[in-house]
């Protein structure tokens, strides 16, 4: 057996337990001062505040602040190429659909990833997870969607896996087959829906390469009606179901996900009153993405409004080639404080225990308890409101998890 104390931390701040933060319970944080963490074999076996532990290694916080690993509930970390040639468009006017159905978005990303091999997309994407545990994320969520055929999603899937078993970041797997109409199938939506359910859910499934299905439910994509059959088709095989729902119209994805259940709804950022309802009567998680609401000045998601009608937020970065190539939880902490005028203590639970739950792994991650992962870090802040109210610097000081520590910036050290 192997310990490990973390000592001199200035503030703890950690939710108290591992249950769902939704209404006024949102904000609920636990904060420790002059507080030790002691881990063991990669596990938190105690944590308080006084006479201090014996241990094999110790680790001297130095009065800084610390909190569970930060939790990326949504991003889309498998792609090849990268889109830099939309921004001239963007910033003409053309929206998210102008450029997809101009055979750019989504599709330009189907071509360079169809084109890449394995090998490529596992080195590229293991960058990506460098710069994630650099920043504080220690587990992610990661979507499929950029091959649209049974081949290239499951090679999709099989990196994640791989990162998953080979990379300190611990990953999380869903499948997106269901991102948007391939050219081969532009005029045969039914064809491709038939290919989803019939061919590569099961598949998926079989082969264990993902825990989650998800769907895009929007204009121009997939109907309410075709998303709930992909997603009940999902749920047939033991996949649990994820939407992204609301983005752009209200075309009743939020309703979707209430009515199926399903653990989280993703973006909402014109999610109506009544999808509100929804999403609260059928216990769904509301994953936002504001970072991506800014890069697209798009309107922001009603935080407030959902926070209002027990609604739990958890927060992804939504890291993409198109709509937002950053990966950066920090940043998205920062908006979601100065655009979802959230409080630091709502924005944490946002990104740990919430985003945890939004891909099922509450019971391990998201919160400093007994027994729980010791993926921890510590921060270049002296309390949560810094770490909240700083921009555009990387506040890690030292990323821990599973009790190793796999960043460290010496020149705060």
């Amino acid at each position: 057996m192997s310990t490990l104390l973390i000592k001199n931390i200035g503030v703890l701040a950690t939710s108290p337990d591992s249950s769902i933060k939704k209404g006024i319970h949102q904000k609920d944080i636990l904060l420790m001062k002059d507080a030790y963490i002691l881990c063991e074999d990669g596990r938190i076996r105690d944590y308080d505040s006084g006479v201090l532990p014996e241990a094999d290694e110790v680790i001297d916080a130095k009065g800084k602040l610390v909190t569970p690993g930060l939790v990326d509930a949504h991003t889309h970390l498998i792609f090849g190429g990268w889109r830099q040639n939309e921004l001239a468009m963007k910033l003409a006017g053309a929206g998210y659909l102008d450029i997809l159905n101009a055979g750019g978005g989504i599709l330009s990303t189907v071509k360079e990833t169809r084109k890449a091999s394995k090998e490529e997309l596992y080195r590229k994407t293991k960058g990506f997870l460098d710069e994630m545990l650099r920043m504080g994320t220690t587990t992610c969520e990661a979507k499929s969607g950029y091959g649209l055929n049974l081949e290239d999603e499951v090679k999709q899937l099989e990196v994640i896996r791989e990162l998953d078993e080979k990379h300190p970041m611990d990953l999380v797997a869903t499948y997106l087959g269901a991102h948007a109409y391939p050219e081969e199938y532009i005029n045969d939506h039914e064809r491709y829906i038939k290919e989803i359910c019939e061919k590569v859910i099961p598949y998926v499934a079989d082969h264990k390469l993902a825990e989650f299905c998800d769907v895009f439910c929007e204009t121009g994509v997939f109907s309410k009606e075709e998303s709930e059959r992909i997603l009940l088709k999902g749920k047939e095989y033991g996949l649990k179901s994820k939407i992204h729902a609301d983005e752009i119209d209200a075309i009743g994805g939020s309703l979707l996900a209430g009515e199926i259940g399903a653990v989280s709804a993703e973006h909402l950022i014109v999610c109506s009153d009544e999808g509100i309802a929804a999403l609260s009567k059928g216990g769904v998680i509301a994953c936002l993405l504001p970072a991506t609401s800014f890069y697209l000045s798009a309107d922001f998601a009603r935080a407030r409004k959902m926070i209002e009608n027990d609604v739990p937020i958890a927060f992804g970065s939504d890291f993409n080639p198109g709509s937002c190539p950053c990966l950066n939880l920090q940043l998205v902490m920062n908006l979601g404080c100065l655009k979802y005028r959230m409080t630091p203590e709502e924005v944490l639970n946002a990104v740990t225990i919430n985003a945890a739950a939004a891909i099922d792994r509450a019971d391990r991650i998201g919160s400093i308890e007994a027994g729980k992962q010791a993926d921890l870090v510590i921060w270049d802040a002296e309390d949560l409101n810094y770490l909240c109210y700083r921009m555009g610097s990387n506040l890690a000081h030292r990323v821990i998890k599973k009790g190793e520590t796999v960043y460290l910036n010496e020149e705060t050290d």
